[in-house]
């Protein structure tokens, strides 16, 4: 039946979405070099993996070769009856693997069926070398294997001698630097309000706020770090991070927040008029030159930096705040810019308690704008607040907003930005449907990322209206490319991981 039955080539990278469900599409075909073969529409045709002498799926034309070549190549070209591991696959006793080819989710070329190719056409003919593995017939595709140039070996040789390879650390070396890493209570509590400021100078802007607690730690305290120290949260004199985080929030540096949900505590923002901010003297840090390149997509145009950022407008609650220290009541903020405007108001009316540095005492003003309208009826209003819930408890009754930007384009919309929604379900047995949506909220426009998605899965794609909200649209990929659309989205469109949220309705 294999013999008996023609095929088409496509290659292994594509074939993990025929595994998913998907059709092949003529951009996904590897066409031989005397052009596309002749067939019919309705005609049974195979899919294999160049190097592999297995199909890999069965199903019928949905045009002629003259039909395909008309529409240049582009479109259905084979509607998938079955796969392999497809249901039918399943039900069958033994579960049969055809060769070593074949994984669980993509299909490579038989390295046994290679080998065997090779030593066939090296016995015939000792001049033809290796099998080119982009082929579209293996058997055919012999290339002349080309002399080694002997100055190229020479030239090699000659650049080994030149490796500055790494020497090993001598005895004394390494117990200097390990008496290095012994640093006492008082010296790891002094480093890490160091690196903490240092991280706040350099790496942490107010767009990347707010910032879980755990992501602080690692990709920003961690690398502040000198050279050779070991920065362990356990032996300074907070123990954990969470208690050290909210002993810097009382001092007013910065403002975190406990999410309840997460269980972490999270850095809402910074003040950056801080005395202790104003005062430190951080260290730029120089990095080797990277030679940049524009990101390409699937249509050949480069992708511009997009920018997210939660704002904050001052609400009817917080105006006498912004009023009392001169500050535009009409403009948008940041986090940290909200937060200062409180702080602010806090040291002209003399507000921070003297017996207790780390509470502030609420006077009519603030309390009105902190607490009027969200205390019960019959409850008594606060007197007090401590420092490390001002700035969250402030920005909570501004109007919050998110603005979008790419390149020249900018969007400021009211509300917290939405997600964006991925989402793979089953479609008429074992097919598969993935579903992306939100798009609008990151200036991508569902018709474009179609366009683009089906030249880069080699499948089938189309867009819809959501039902219910107008001018919102999501865009219908076929077959399973869940984990690549999000990565694609990421790496390509510039989509914040945070915002991208995946449900896999396949996964029993």
């Amino acid at each position: 039946m294999e013999e008996a039955m023609s095929c088409f080539q496509q290659g292994g990278e594509v074939s993990h979405f025929i595994l998913g469900g998907a059709d092949l599409m003529f951009p996904g075909i590897s066409v031989p070099p005397e052009g596309l073969p002749s067939f019919q529409a309705g005609q049974p045709w195979s899919v294999k993996v160049p190097g592999n002498p297995a199909p890999i799926a069965v199903g019928t034309t949905t045009m002629s070769n003259t039909e395909a070549l008309k529409a240049g190549l582009r479109g259905k070209a084979l509607r998938i009856a079955h796969y392999y591991k497809d249901l039918l696959w399943a039900s069958a006793d033994g579960r049969y693997v055809p060769n070593e080819g074949f994984y669980d989710d993509m299909v490579i070329e038989d390295p046994n069926f290679a080998s065997a190719s090779q030593h066939i056409d090296s016995s015939e003919d000792p001049s033809e070398g290796k099998q080119d593995k982009a082929a579209v017939d293996v058997s055919e595709c012999l290339t002349e294997d080309h002399a080694i140039n002997s100055e190229t070996i020479e030239n090699v040789t000659a650049g080994v001698s030149e490796l500055n390879l790494p020497q090993e650390k001598t005895t004394e070396e390494q117990t200097e630097e390990k008496e290095h890493q012994h640093l006492s209570t008082e010296e790891i509590d002094s480093l890490l309000d160091i690196c903490l400021l240092q991280a706040l100078h350099t790496n942490i802007k107010d767009k990347d706020l707010p910032m879980p607690g755990s992501i602080l730690w690692s990709n920003h305290i961690l690398p502040c770090r000198p050279p050779g120290v070991t920065l362990d949260i356990k032996k300074s004199s907070h123990k954990k991070l969470s208690k050290w985080l909210q002993s810097k929030s009382s001092s007013g540096l910065i403002s975190v927040k406990e999410d309840k949900h997460k269980k972490e505590v999270m850095l809402i923002s910074i003040s950056r008029k801080h005395p202790d901010y104003t005062a430190f003297k951080h260290h730029k840090r120089v990095q080797e030159p990277v030679e940049q390149h524009d990101n390409i997509v699937a249509d050949g145009s480069s992708t511009k930096q997009l920018e997210v950022d939660e704002i904050y407008k001052p609400s009817s609650h917080v105006n006498p705040i912004f009023l009392a220290v001169d500050a535009d009541t009409g403009k948008y903020y940041s986090a940290s810019e909200a937060s200062d405007v409180v702080f602010r108001y806090v040291e002209k009316e003399n507000l921070v308690k003297q017996t207790d540095k780390a509470k502030v005492i609420l006077d009519a003003t603030l309390c009105d704008a902190l607490y009027k309208g969200a205390v019960k009826k019959g409850s008594a209003y606060p007197s007090e607040i401590h420092k490390k819930d001002l700035g969250s408890t402030f920005i909570n009754r501004m109007q919050i907003h998110h603005r979008v930007a790419r390149g020249n384009e900018v969007a400021i919309r009211k509300g917290a930005i939405r997600t964006v929604q991925i989402m793979t379900e089953r479609r008429q047995g074992n097919k598969k449907m993935t579903r992306v949506s939100g798009l609008e909220c990151f200036l991508l426009d569902a018709d474009s990322l179609a366009s683009e998605l089906q030249k880069k899965f080699a499948c089938s794609t189309t867009t819809a209206e959501l039902p219910g909200k107008k001018g919102q649209h999501e865009v219908l990929i076929q077959g399973g490319v869940i984990e690549n659309l999000a990565k694609h989205l990421v790496e390509h469109h510039g989509v914040p991981k945070r915002y991208i949220e995946v449900y896999d309705k396949t996964k029993k």
